[in-house]
């Protein structure tokens, strides 16, 4: 019982790192990704549909996003998805193709953005350790139900602890490159 919630708390972990590290590839950092427009919504005969399942992606360059649309009609919808967007980018249409052009980060919004990846950070910081919290409160009553000793309640607690460490590092790490790709020039 006790491994199984141990197994569920680094299950529970490892699902607040995928989520930091969406939000991390959803923010602009000077270079273009399709992973920018994961969060756009578009509105496709009356149904929100995210971009990427309207259309082909592709990043010609360091600084471009091409945007191919299957269905021709939708082109229009996604353009005013894009506007509506809080990316900040004007798209430009030739008929067929949507382009982005990704403009160059002037310093101040780099530093807009590292206050919003560190708080992003810090968010995915308390989310682990209120993982751990919730073990440790089970673990706590199992040993009260009689269930684990005080011996193996006090290593299941190190065993988490460990755990919480290892990643509340990973999302250092993470934060780290993120900042480096911010502060690139």
């Amino acid at each position: 019982m006790v491994k199984e919630m141990i197994k569920e708390t680094e299950s529970n972990m490892k699902k607040t790192i995928e989520v930091v590290k969406k939000e991390f590839a959803s923010m602009r950092a000077g270079r273009a990704t399709p992973a920018l427009l994961d969060k756009i919504m578009v509105n496709y005969y009356g149904t929100p549909t995210p971009v990427n399942q309207l259309a082909n992606i592709t990043v010609p360059e360091a600084r471009l996003l091409v945007i191919q649309p299957w269905d021709k009609s939708s082109m229009s919808e996604i353009e005013r998805a894009i506007m509506k967007s809080d990316l900040g980018i004007t798209p430009a249409s030739d008929g067929t193709v949507i382009r982005l052009a990704i403009p160059q980060l002037t310093q101040e919004r780099r530093v807009d953005l590292m206050k919003v990846i560190k708080k992003k950070a810090e968010e995915g910081r308390v989310a682990i350790r209120n993982v751990r919290r919730d073990t440790n409160d089970h673990l706590k009553t199992a040993q009260k139900d009689g269930e684990i000793s005080e011996d193996e309640l006090k290593r299941h607690q190190d065993e988490v602890q460990k755990l919480t460490d290892r990643m509340i590092k990973d999302i250092d790490n993470i934060l780290s490159i993120k900042e480096q790709e911010i502060m690139q020039v």
